[in-house]
């Protein structure tokens, strides 16, 4: 890329060409009027170079127009989802709160497997998405980690999932985590 100073090189050869072409060639030309020809060139080269000066900055303007904007997009982008997220907070410290004093089990069971799908709830409204139960299927290492792979217990399942470690998540079409599984060797 061109800085500055090498593009207002180019214009002043540019211009001093145009002068040399236009100057007159003992056509009749009187010195008058070569130099009037002269000056208007020059006013040409003149407005031509403060054209140049100010799309060079309000490119340069935009530039970091759209750069902040960008900061700025990257770093509210996730402003959304965290205010989904701090009601499901709030119900951790409730529950929290509650099970000090509770001596049921299945109460607090309850009350967590709630929030719990409360979240879940809240990032599927996000585009965030659960693979599929995947034991059984062939192993696909597009979407999928295998940590290891141990004897297949019979033969239909050499080369496919046997048991998922961790689940993998999707955003969209994209691949958020992979899933952690173990294949059958």
């Amino acid at each position: 890329m061109k800085n500055k100073e090498q593009v207002d090189q180019e214009l002043n050869q540019e211009s001093e060409e145009q002068l040399l072409e236009g100057t007159p060639q003992n056509e009749g030309e009187t010195s008058m009027e070569a130099e009037i020809n002269e000056a208007k060139l020059e006013s040409e080269i003149a407005e031509l170079k403060e054209k140049y000066l100010r799309l060079y900055s309000d490119f340069e303007n935009f530039r970091k127009r759209t750069s902040k904007e960008r900061i700025d997009l990257i770093t509210n982008a996730s402003e959304d989802v965290l205010k989904d997220l701090i009601p499901v907070v709030d119900d951790f410290e409730r529950a929290f709160k509650a099970s000090e004093t509770e001596t049921d089990s299945v109460k607090i069971r309850e009350g967590n497997q709630l929030i719990f799908q409360k979240l879940v709830r809240i990032l599927e409204t996000k585009g965030l998405k659960v693979m599929g139960d995947l034991s059984g299927k062939p192993f696909n290492p597009d979407t999928q980690e295998a940590i290891t792979q141990i004897p297949a217990p019979s033969e239909e399942l050499k080369g496919k999932v046997i048991d998922v470690v961790e689940k993998g998540y999707t955003l969209g079409e994209k691949v958020v985590r992979y899933a952690k599984v173990v294949t059958g060797a």
